[in-house]
């Protein structure tokens, strides 16, 4: 048995595919196991496949491993923890020698967004088990950006709730920094902020994308209910149209706003920046 094996979940997201193309760059495909849902989604020559499910804890085996990497699941609230902590417990029970999350900068039990407190909640259980861990302190996804943006550019207005600075970080900047502490940067407990180094409101966001495109953007300022109202009336659900508002809510709390050079660090250069995002996705 490889006792020297990294066993990554959700090997088939946004986030878990980068990680494990990032940990095949660093150490051995024989090193490298996946847990997925569906292994006929998986393709990787050298690389141990697991069927997998947390919401079906008698399938996740993650016998033999050194470290397992337990990417959040992206659902909210009991539904979430109960996930994590039936993959924790697994990874617990099967030895492992480390068990890590992929938590947000942002984790915590008083947060108004309503993934923070889920993350806060799992890093306790993750404590408690007694197996060395390390929670990952990822930054607010960069990607988020364009949702917010919307239609933008073709109204030359951004309008959303009032809110707060935000250290928007790729996902392949976060991908590059797990591998790197899995393949040997140990952290002891929650990470320092893995982030973009500087945090950038939305009203920076739109003179950028003014900049880039030469189309002026303006931010508008929406009344917080008014807002939530406008998503309901084109079909979001009103549970998540107040997700979304709670987002801004911690914004406007500073919750996102941490920054630091441990991303930088890791990873051997500057973290992307919104800027660099946005000049490639828009083209």
């Amino acid at each position: 048995m490889n006792n020297d094996l990294i066993i990554v979940t959700g090997a088939t997201g946004a986030l878990g595919s980068q990680v494990v193309r990032q940990l095949l760059r660093r150490v051995p495909a024989e090193r490298v196991a996946v847990s997925v849902r569906d292994p006929r989604k998986v393709a990787l020559e050298g690389v141990t496949v697991r069927q997998g499910d947390f919401a079906a804890p008698a399938t996740l085996d993650f016998t033999g491993a050194a470290q397992v990497l337990v990417v959040s699941s992206n659902t909210l609230g009991p539904a979430a923890l109960a996930q994590h902590r039936a993959a924790i417990d697994a990874a617990h029970a099967a030895g492992a020698g480390r068990i890590l999350y992929t938590s947000h900068q942002g984790a915590a039990a008083d947060s108004r967004f309503a993934p923070m407190p889920d993350h806060a909640a799992t890093e306790a259980h993750l404590a408690a088990t007694g197996t060395p861990w390390t929670s990952l302190r990822n930054g607010f996804y960069m990607s988020t950006i364009e949702r917010l943006l919307g239609g933008a550019l073709q109204t030359g207005e951004l309008v959303a709730p009032a809110d707060g600075p935000v250290s928007w970080t790729a996902h392949a900047d976060l991908a590059e920094a797990a591998a790197a502490i899995l393949s040997g940067a140990v952290f002891e407990g929650p990470t320092p902020p893995l982030t973009a180094p500087v945090a950038l409101d939305l009203e920076a966001v739109a003179a950028l994308v003014t900049e880039l495109t030469g189309r002026t953007v303006r931010r508008v300022v929406a009344d917080d209910e008014e807002w939530a109202a406008g998503l309901v009336s084109h079909g979001v659900p009103a549970e998540q149209s107040r997700l979304l508002l709670g987002m801004f809510e911690a914004s406007r709390r500073g919750e996102f706003a941490a920054t630091g050079p441990a991303l930088r660090e890791l990873i051997g250069r500057p973290a992307t920046s919104v800027r660099d995002h946005l000049a490639t996705v828009l083209g």
